[in-house]
């Protein structure tokens, strides 16, 4: 695989770990995020020993849940969620943890974001102890039971005010006006990004496809980040009813086998 391709566990959504490496496996899968929820189900110290085991390199956590951010009683269980997730990405080797802010509820965006600092403090507090790195995820307008923060504009504004870094949700910003200039400008900021096609037209949440199956630009965009300096993961990460109906397997390899061939023409001179 190419030094900087990762393949997510959510491209696999409802497999186990153990599923998962046995996939990663036959198909030479060696560099992967993880899933908090999976690792957690298989026993966090345990699942960190099956993935060292199988000489994964692995670049991130996700399914790491979210706050409320407008009922401040309620943030300590995902603090303590969290704090839980950075002991697992030290046994895993994960670089980084990705997460979403969580919705606004009753708060205007700059107060959530307020509330989203007081929030992440303690977390952020033990990961720049770590050396752990915090990579806050846009997602598409019509999720904002996950996040408040809609655009990659806004995610790269909020990581700043907040001290962290941030995911590329490649599928979320694909039509942001301005994306290029966006990407080489901020590139000091960006930690991570996920990788998946949509097919425009489509009216269903996940429903992202195969790279190379659908309508976005991914040549484009990837070319602009590499030529930007980027050094981080391009993270394979599939979702939704096209996944499901062709199978794990056969969607990540081709996922796979797109994104190098992507990869390679970003790298090739200009």
């Amino acid at each position: 695989m190419h030094p900087q391709l990762s393949v997510s566990a959510v491209s696999s959504w409802r497999w186990s770990l153990d599923e998962d490496l046995r996939c990663w496996a036959d198909l030479g899968v060696d560099q992967v995020g993880l899933s908090f929820r999976k690792l957690a189900d298989a026993g966090v110290a345990a699942g960190a020993r099956r993935v060292r085991d199988a000489g994964l390199r692995v670049t991130n956590l996700v399914e790491l849940g979210w706050w409320v951010l407008d009922e401040p009683a309620t943030w300590g269980p995902q603090q303590a969620r969290l704090l839980s997730a950075l002991d697992a990405a030290a046994m895993t080797g994960a670089r980084c943890l990705v997460l979403t802010s969580g919705p606004a509820g009753r708060l205007a965006w700059d107060d959530a974001l307020e509330a989203l600092a007081g929030a992440i403090s303690p977390v952020r507090s033990e990961a720049d102890a770590r050396g752990i790195t915090l990579a806050l995820e846009h997602t598409g307008s019509l999720r904002l039971d996950l996040s408040f923060v809609t655009t990659l504009r806004d995610a790269i504004d909020a990581a700043r005010a907040l001290g962290i870094a941030v995911c590329v949700e490649v599928n979320s910003c694909f039509a942001e006006r301005a994306l290029e200039r966006t990407l080489r400008a901020d590139i000091d900021a960006l930690a991570h990004v996920q990788v998946s096609d949509f097919v425009i037209g489509s009216r269903c949440t996940p429903d992202r496809a195969v790279p190379g199956d659908g309508d976005i630009p991914l040549g484009r965009i990837v070319t602009a980040l590499v030529r930007a300096g980027y050094r981080g993961a391009f993270e394979l990460e599939l979702v939704g009813p096209r996944i499901e109906g062709e199978g794990y397997p056969s969607a990540i390899r081709r996922g796979v086998e797109h994104l190098e061939r992507v990869l390679a023409s970003a790298e090739a001179p200009q």
